[in-house]
């Protein structure tokens, strides 16, 4: 089966299967040459990334009501925008969906057409812009997502794990790509991945490509794509101080905006390194948490200090209430549920 048999196995399924989403027009539209508003693909792009569509669908109609272009979007105020998008997570995706909506105003307006182009925008990466430029603008380039990548890796029986495979998947769909509905192709690949080529339980009796699929016929979809063997985590170490206010409020300060959980709320710590941390003096030692990122484990001695003087120049006192408001980081919700145990009921993790 040739690429471009395979492309329009693939149409065909999605034209009579498409999804129906706000941010989309339907493939009998995209086939009459009508292209979709590229502030809606950009937007709602933004917003599904490490978020399902049923979540971002009330944002993405409330944004776009609140804000019709990337024009109004980028006169909003950034409280306002931080405001819109409080409860969506992942709050580095709107501080650069805000600085792009700028940029393109400051530059007359319109995206850029090209994926190479947009790439240049704050907050747009590689499957962003290949996304943007291929359903808004018709060029004809791989658009690859964790969807795409099962897909493909299913498809082919592709054994190189993840993400070294990405190279070799983004080949395979570029070689696929038809020039006359490259948009359309796109998001029929996301349709597929996400409604039949499912992590578990793939729906293969469903799928256009399924005669076709290597991992269909071996039986072993579940295994793909396959995952590169875990690496041992360094450890680091840490303390962190808890402050109570005789109102029940809690010193909060801000995270850097850059780096690791940047923006986020926090009690304030010492460095997190391999030296074992100095105690907080005056301060009592509550609890030990443990916590996992991406790239090494921490260990964090929790202190608390009931006290009405700041403990650092840069921060504000959160009350009871809105201490359950504010953007705690996973780690930090931890220190908070070994110092006021009290609040464990009512306080959330936010993503950033």
């Amino acid at each position: 089966m040739t690429g471009s048999d395979r492309a329009s196995a693939l149409l065909g399924w999605y034209d009579r299967h498409a999804r129906a989403l706000p941010w989309r027009i339907g493939p009998s539209d995209s086939a009459k040459g009508q292209r979709q508003d590229p502030y809606k693909v950009w937007l709602s792009e933004i917003m599904l990334q490490q978020t399902t569509v049923a979540a971002v669908i009330p944002y993405y109609e409330s944004f776009t009501q609140r804000w019709p272009t990337v024009g109004d979007l980028a006169l909003a105020s950034d409280d306002a925008v931080r405001s819109a998008w409080a409860g969506l997570g992942y709050y580095r995706r709107a501080a650069n969906l805000h600085a792009c909506a700028k940029v393109v105003k400051e530059r007359g307006g319109s995206f850029p057409k090209t994926a190479s182009d947009l790439k240049d925008l704050p907050g747009i990466g590689d499957y962003t812009s290949a996304a943007i430029a291929s359903i808004a603008f018709g060029e004809p380039v791989p658009v690859v997502d964790g969807n795409v990548e099962r897909v493909m890796t299913r498809l082919f029986r592709l054994s190189t794990p993840v993400p070294k495979v990405k190279r070799e998947v983004t080949d395979r769909v570029a070689a696929m790509v038809p020039a006359d509905r490259p948009g359309d192709f796109a998001q029929a690949m996301m349709d597929l991945g996400a409604t039949i080529c499912t992590p578990k339980k793939p729906a293969c009796a469903l799928c256009p490509w399924r005669e076709h699929c290597a991992a269909a016929k071996a039986g072993d979809m579940e295994d793909y794509p396959v995952k590169a063997p875990k690496k041992a985590k360094p450890r680091r170490l840490g303390a962190a101080l808890v402050v109570v206010r005789s109102d029940g409020a809690v010193w909060c300060e801000q995270r850097p905006t850059a780096g690791l959980l940047p923006g986020m709320t926090q009690v304030p710590t010492t460095e997190w390194s391999a030296e074992t941390p100095d105690a907080y003096d005056e301060a009592q030692k509550v609890g030990v948490i443990e916590h996992v990122f991406t790239h090494f484990a921490l260990t964090l001695d929790v202190y608390r200090r009931d006290s009405e003087t700041r403990p650092t120049q840069n921060g504000w006192w959160s009350g009871p209430e809105a201490i359950r408001e504010e953007a705690w980081p996973t780690v930090m919700v931890k220190v908070l549920k070994a110092a006021l145990p009290e609040l464990a009921a009512g306080i959330r993790p936010k993503k950033m």
